[in-house]
């Protein structure tokens, strides 16, 4: 497979770029909707997530 280098014909300007950013942050966002509870195994290791984030922000 042969790499190509950016060239000025594969820039894309800041505005561009960020509306095709924010375009898929808003699909993404759609699809990966959070369930409304989380399954027991996965609420538990959120919580220690929590106690192990609060122990180091001492």
């Amino acid at each position: 497979m042969t790499t190509h280098i950016n060239s000025d014909l594969d820039q894309i300007d800041h505005k561009t770029c960020r509306t095709i950013c924010d375009a898929v942050g808003e699909r993404l966002q759609q699809s990966l909707r959070p369930e409304r509870e989380l399954s027991s195994p996965l609420q538990q290791l959120m919580e220690e997530l929590r106690r192990r984030e609060n122990g180091y922000a001492k």
